[in-house]
């Protein structure tokens, strides 16, 4: 198979986050390479800061033909392109965050590209999208599934589906 294999995670917290998000796939799917499994979309308390605004965010499945140093230049213009659609003057989060969680099984350590990605295993709005599409998919360096790092995260913020059109 000629593919490259990756997960991806979005994630937004400002302006219009499902249309943020939405973006982002329309945009992976024409430029970086088929999305062949998308996870529920999650909403989320923010993970190491404060803000009054939760995130959503939303683990996607890939086959692409680009390596990963490539892919990760790719979603950053793409980062920058819908980060270039403003909502608001306010930079400090941003409007969509693309990050790579595995490529393949491989195992990355550049000053760049990290991957896996280092705090996944820390993180309940990581696991829990990622459980969803791939529970059995096994870390290549804990050698365990998605699925039993989720049963050992101790992260205890708050990860519910998301319900278009309710607000929290």
């Amino acid at each position: 198979d000629m593919f490259e294999k990756a997960y991806l995670l979005l994630g937004s917290n400002r302006g219009n986050r499902s249309e943020m998000l939405a973006k982002a796939r329309e945009l992976i799917d024409e430029q970086i390479g088929n999305i062949i499994k998308s996870s529920s979309v999650y909403e989320t308390a923010p993970w190491g800061f404060d803000d009054k605004v939760s995130f959503l965010n939303q683990v996607i499945y890939i086959e692409t033909l680009y390596n990963p140093f490539c892919l990760l230049d790719q979603l950053l213009q793409i980062e920058s392109y819908i980060g270039r659609i403003r909502t608001s003057k306010n930079y400090s989060s941003r409007n969509i965050d693309i990050d790579i969680l595995f490529f393949n099984d491989y195992v990355i350590n550049d000053k760049h590209l990290v991957i896996p990605h280092p705090r996944l295993h820390l993180r309940r709005f990581t696991l829990i999208p990622m459980a969803e599409i791939a529970g059995d998919y096994i870390h290549p360096l804990f050698n365990r599934s998605i699925e039993a790092l989720l049963k050992e995260c101790n992260d205890t913020k708050e990860v519910k589906l998301f319900v278009p059109g309710k607000t929290s």
